[in-house]
């Protein structure tokens, strides 16, 4: 089935390979992003701040994907923002709300009273960027008029990782595969983050992806 596809902050590296993804497989992609100019693979490209995007821009689509991103502590702020004003715009429709989300929000014990960031040995660097998206995590939990999926990275994101084509679906805790790592490619993210958006099975629930 072809489905209408909307991804936002389109600019951005997942994104772009989140839309490469998609037209593979034939779906309709309209890309959002703030750059005058054109540089996704997307046919169709309307130049729109996020923030500026309205209920109405994106009705009649089956999915819009939250690729929004953010580097410093000036912009950190842009990752939960993003995912209320998307959810706002969203409610009550039965237009899906993927968001890509960061690792660091995953749970290391069964407890899930402690995440990844919390770990003494969590980066110094990367805390503000974590905290963004727990965040945004943290509101899409109170969101229960919108449906929307959160997808976690593995905590080894590599953008120019190979396409391997096969990924382990995981949940709510920080998981391992079979060679003891956490590491996942755009690429293979974008597989999962597209099978999740045509499949559709986890409809207010945070899941993760990690290499096979």
């Amino acid at each position: 089935m072809i489905m209408k596809i909307a991804v936002v902050a389109a600019d951005g590296r997942v994104a772009k390979k989140v839309i490469a993804e998609a037209l593979s497989r034939g779906h309709e992609v309209v890309a959002f992003g703030r750059h005058a100019e054109n540089d996704t693979p997307a046919k169709e490209y309307i130049q729109k701040d996020l923030f500026d995007l309205t209920r109405e821009d994106l009705a009649g689509f089956d999915a819009v994907v939250d690729a929004a991103g953010a580097w410093s502590p000036e912009t950190f702020p842009i990752i939960p923002n993003a995912a209320k004003h998307l959810a706002g715009i969203l409610a009550g429709t039965p237009v899906r709300l993927v968001v890509v989300g960061g690792a660091g929000s995953l749970f290391v014990n069964s407890e899930h009273t402690l995440t990844v960031a919390e770990t003494p040995d969590f980066p110094d660097a990367f805390k503000g960027v974590a905290a963004a998206h727990q965040q945004a995590l943290d509101f899409l939990r109170t969101a229960k008029d919108t449906q929307w999926t959160y997808i976690n990275p593995a905590g080894d994101f590599q953008a120019e990782g190979e396409r391997t084509g096969k990924y382990i679906l995981a949940g709510e805790e920080f998981t391992l595969n079979s060679r003891n790592e956490s590491i996942i490619s755009y690429a293979d993210y974008a597989i999962a983050l597209v099978d999740e958006i045509e499949k559709g099975s986890h409809s207010q629930q945070r899941i993760s992806v990690v290499r096979a």
